[in-house]
């Protein structure tokens, strides 16, 4: 019967849909890797393999892997021989939530970050207008299209741009 056939054509559909995993579990194919405190706040992270120049962003290094003409994919299973597996990141911090490979990170990019935000004492862009200090450029950055506008002035002299931040901070402030 018709409804059948729809039943085998939806089920057979199913099948072939790849199912996500629960939060908090492991993808097993994944390959985890922990990288070195040092090594995720050098600047030049992204390394050519093949002659060994140093990058700040990934995309410039892609860019440069153009010129020397080898696909990546194929560098890579001449190296191992074998599928490209996917990596994953996780924070070498071991007090951390990412330090476990259920909550490991997906990308080098994002376990840089994470680092830089959450375990680095090295504030290398301060805003000049409140002295707040951030470990990431992004952050910093989108924290300067904020910074001073719409400014609600504590007596002890920090400015917040969400009434939020500025009626939790009245709270805890002893220079009232």
């Amino acid at each position: 019967s018709s409804s059948n056939l729809l039943l085998a054509i939806n089920g057979a559909s199913m099948t072939n849909k790849r199912k996500r995993r629960p939060a908090g579990t492991p993808d097993p194919d994944a390959e985890v890797l922990s990288l070195s405190p040092r090594t995720l706040v050098e600047s030049d992270r992204y390394v050519c393999e093949i002659c060994n120049q140093g990058f700040q962003r990934d995309q410039n290094l892609q860019m440069h892997r153009r010129r020397h003409k080898v696909p990546w994919k194929l560098l890579k299973r001449e190296k191992k021989d074998e599928e490209v597996r996917k990596r994953v990141y996780v924070c070498p911090e071991p007090s951390c939530l990412h330090h476990d490979p259920c909550h490991a990170l997906g990308d080098l990019v994002g376990i840089k970050k994470h680092f830089r935000r959450k375990h680095s004492v090295h504030k290398q862009w301060v805003c000049e207008r409140c002295s707040k200090g951030y470990a990431v450029q992004s952050d910093y950055k989108a924290h300067l299209k904020t910074c001073g506008l719409r400014g609600h002035s504590c007596d002890c002299g920090r400015v917040f741009s969400r009434v939020e931040s500025f009626i939790e901070h009245q709270d805890t402030c002893t220079i009232r």
